[in-house]
């Protein structure tokens, strides 16, 4: 791949509150970025699949989507959802046993989350599974067009309102079998972007967080535009669930976990992690 010069940073990012708190600094010049940036606001899935095109320098993106983009992107160590207590969970409209779930019918937030890739992995779901925008899974549940849904971001806190239950939480089932804090989602640099370029950008939304950090009510009216739950009970408990001590420097431990999922996703798609590594070198 050839290397671009680029003079403008095209960055995806979601309308999720853990993403509007962290690039809010950035976005709005408090935090100084190292180019302009053209910021493109989507749905996750969808910044899969443009990451899937190499249409984005710099993108939020699921990791599960890692496999597909990983010989194209580096990550970074800065900006990313991974922590404890933070899973996917399964819901449905009435408890339903392990056995059940085998041959159950599933609505899920897109092929590529990291949310999909781990239902995958906990092997006990072999239902049809129809991939939709995250914000209709519940939706669908509670109208019994699926009999169970993977719900992700702020339905993990309002999938009662529905009448909905519980019946997994992926998180759990993910510690209790790797003893390892959940990846679920960081950002994704273009590999032929100049390292310089790159690497002041990962530096740019550690400060952008830290900024955030410091300051939180600076960035409330921006997260509460842009959020699917507008009562701030739900965002701030989403903030606080999602943007955790990894997201400001992933360290050796979020490395691990990482490298952990994506390559257990690397087997199921029969790829090999690239030899230069999953992040972003700092040398």
């Amino acid at each position: 791949m050839s290397v671009s010069h680029p003079q403008t940073l095209r960055l995806g990012l979601s309308s999720c509150p853990n993403d509007t708190f962290i690039f809010h600094a950035l976005l709005h010049g408090i935090a100084p970025a190292p180019l302009p940036l053209q910021p493109h606001m989507a749905d996750v899935e969808e910044l899969n699949t443009l990451a899937r095109q190499g249409k984005l320098d710099v993108t939020k993106i699921s990791l599960g989507v890692v496999p597909w983009i990983m010989d194209d992107y580096a990550l970074l160590s800065s900006g990313a959802a991974l922590g404890w207590g933070c899973g996917p969970l399964v819901v449905a409209r009435e408890s339903l046993p392990p056995t059940a779930w085998r041959t159950a019918s599933l609505a899920v937030p897109g092929a590529m989350t990291t949310a999909n890739l781990l239902l995958t992995l906990h092997g006990g779901f072999h239902g049809p599974r129809r991939a939709m925008l995250f914000s209709d899974v519940m939706p669908a549940v509670a109208r019994g067009e699926a009999d169970l849904g993977l719900v992700i971001h702020e339905g993990r806190f309002t999938y009662e309102r529905l009448g909905l239950v519980k019946v997994l939480d992926l998180g759990q089932w993910w510690e209790q079998e790797y003893h390892l804090p959940l990846p679920l989602g960081a950002i994704a640099v273009r590999r032929d972007i100049p390292l310089p370029t790159a690497l002041a950008l990962q530096r740019a939304i550690a400060a952008s967080l830290a900024c955030a950090q410091a300051d939180p009510a600076a960035s409330r009216e921006f997260v509460r535009a842009h959020a699917q739950e507008m009562e701030e009970q739900v965002t701030e408990a989403h903030i606080k669930t999602f943007v955790t001590e990894f997201s400001l420097d992933l360290g050796p431990a979020g490395r691990a976990a990482i490298e952990n999922l994506v390559g257990r996703a690397a087997v199921l798609q029969g790829r090999r992690l690239p030899v230069d590594g999953l992040f972003l070198s700092s040398e």
